[in-house]
Order: structure tokens, then sequence, then C-alpha cells
């Protein structure tokens, strides 16, 4: 009886071991890696065990992470960016969470990236493009173009990052965790007070409901307890109904949801008739192409977009001068001929 109760309570003394995938999101989490990030990552640790006959990865190594990596290349014939993104994954998995040294990973098969240009719209296209939209989708889209902002730039915008007295709007933990300042645009000026008057209402509406918290980023919501709640710290373009939070429960009232403006945007680009791909991203390109045509320095262009080399830059310059080097078609010098 004695052992039995010893037993039992040196069982309930030692904590269970936490499964692998909920040891990788605790290190990302303690890292602070986005929730899409977290998202990607474990999809592809996931996808490598079940890949591995589910055998635990600290069980394989550089060999099987290669075969593995070349198995997306060849048979699934993966983009090179995805097959970085599972590269990243497992180098996380094994670096991070496992702490076991991979050595270089040698006879990979990198998945080729071609070297594509941007769609860029004509002004006059952008033009018939935001007139198809209305609303706060059509606010959004018409930041994406005046601002060069990508998609969930926009999304995390909150109110305190619109400066309308210098007419600046503050991008935070833009891609790879930068900070950057772009230009507001005077014609977006008096529509955004107008948007922020109905989210001002919808806010304290929430706040009489004993909600209106909302997601603040890292640590800030345990250093400034009462933050999520202030005005300034609402999203600018908030969902239309309030979702538990994936990581904590809290129901509170997140960002729009991205396909929600993607899908708006698409939309208007086939009722405005343009045969071009046109999505959210094609608005910050041609942000950038219209600037260089207009003559803007490249390097004042880079700043804007939040490009950490100008070659990224001017890629676009490559865009503006196709068709408009100067140089004359033999056709057209037959024809005028």
């Amino acid at each position: 009886m004695a052992n039995t109760l010893d037993s039992s309570m040196k069982s309930s003394a030692t904590p269970a071991k936490p499964r692998l995938l909920d040891e990788v999101r605790t290190v990302l989490r303690r890292l602070h890696y986005s929730y899409r990030t977290e998202k990607t990552y474990l999809y592809w640790i996931r996808f490598f065990i079940l890949w591995s006959s589910k055998r635990h990865p600290r069980d394989l190594g550089a060999l099987e992470v290669t075969a593995f990596l070349n198995y997306l290349a060849t048979e699934r014939e993966v983009a090179a960016a995805t097959q970085n993104q599972a590269l990243s994954a497992l180098l996380f998995l094994y670096g991070r969470v496992l702490e076991v040294d991979l050595p270089w990973l040698d006879g990979l098969e990198r998945a080729k990236r071609p070297v594509r240009l941007p769609a860029v719209l004509t002004e006059a296209e952008v033009a018939r493009l935001l007139a198809q939209m209305q609303g706060m989708t059509g606010l959004m889209a018409s930041l994406l173009y005046g601002c060069g902002l990508r998609l969930r730039e926009c999304l995390q915008l909150r109110v305190k990052d619109l400066d309308f007295s210098y007419r600046q709007l503050f991008v935070r933990e833009g891609k790879g965790g930068k900070d950057r300042v772009t230009m507001l645009p005077e014609s977006l000026v008096e529509p955004l007070h107008r948007h922020l008057g109905r989210v001002k209402a919808l806010h304290a509406k929430d706040l009489a409901q004993g909600y209106g918290e909302v997601e603040l980023p890292h640590a800030l919501a345990r250093k400034y307890p009462r933050a999520g709640r202030e005005w300034a710290w609402q999203f600018v373009f908030p969902s239309a109904s309030r979702c538990a939070d994936p990581r904590t429960g809290t129901l509170r009232r997140h960002h729009l949801y991205p396909q929600t403006l993607s899908r708006a945007v698409k939309r208007a680009a086939r009722a405005a008739g343009i045969a071009k791909h046109a999505g959210c991203h094609t608005l910050r390109h041609s942000f950038a192409t219209h600037l260089l045509q207009a003559g803007q320095d490249i390097r004042t262009v880079q700043e804007l977009l939040g490009h950490s080399d100008v070659s990224t830059t001017m890629i676009y310059t490559h865009v503006m001068n196709r068709g408009a080097r100067g140089v004359k078609s033999p056709l057209d010098r037959l024809a005028t001929g």
C-alpha cells in the first residue's frame, strides 16, 4: 500500500514531458515569432515527421532533411520560396528546439528561383480599379497604393500610427521586423477621419458590453495592463465581429481578415476590365513604379518601401523602362518610312 502511494506521489510530482510540437510552439512564442510564422513552421515540421514515417526528428539528421527538401523540389516541384520556408522551419526545429547542429546540407537540390518582373498597373488602370471599390476595402486599397503598404502592414495599422498633423504614417514591425515612416496622402485625410469616427463608435459599444480590449504586441499587455482598451491601440480596420484569440482564447475584436481585401481588389480589377494580374501587392508595385516615373530618387523610394537593399528597389526601374528606353522598333521605322 505504501509503495503504491509513493509511486503515485512520484508520478504526480513529475510533470509529463511536452510533446514535440508543443515544445516548438513554446519556443516560437518565447522568441516572439508571429502567429502566421508559427502556423507555417508547425505545418512543415508535421509534414516532415509524416514523410519520415512518423519517426522522431531527433533520430533523423542532415541526410533525412536533405532527402526531404530534395523530395519537395523534384517530386512535388515546389517553388524556391516554398522550399526555403520548409528549410527555415527544420533549421529552427533542430537549432532552437532540439539544439542539434546540422552539418551543411551537401547534395541539397535547391528549387530554382526564377527572375520575374512585378505586374504594374498604369495610373489610369489604378484609377479605374479604385473607382470600383467603396467603403472600408476601398479606403484600404487607396492606402496600399497611396502609401506603398503591404497587405498585412495595412491590416495591422493602429490609430496611433496615423499622424495627421505631419501627414505621415508609421509602419510598425514590417517585413523583417523593421519600422518605417511613409507619407499619408492628403486626399485620404478626410475619408480616414470619417472612418475613424465609425470605428470609435464601434469601440465604445464594445467597451459598454464588457469587451474592447485589443491584442498588444509582445509583453506590452503585462507592462501596460489597461493599454489594450485604449483608443490609440485599436486597429484602424477592425473585423465586423469578435472572435477568440487562437493563442489565449480571449474573445476580442481583431483586424479585418486578409482575404476580405484580397477578394475585393480582384473583384474590382475584373469589374474595371483590367486584363493584367492585379492583387493587393500590385498596388504596392504600382506605387513604387509611378514614383520613379515622376522623378523621385530611388533611395527615397527604397526607404518608403522598407527595402533593406536598393537592388530590390531597382527591379522597378526595369518595369518602368520596359518599352520606353527610347529605342524604336524596326517595325515602327518601317511603317513610318
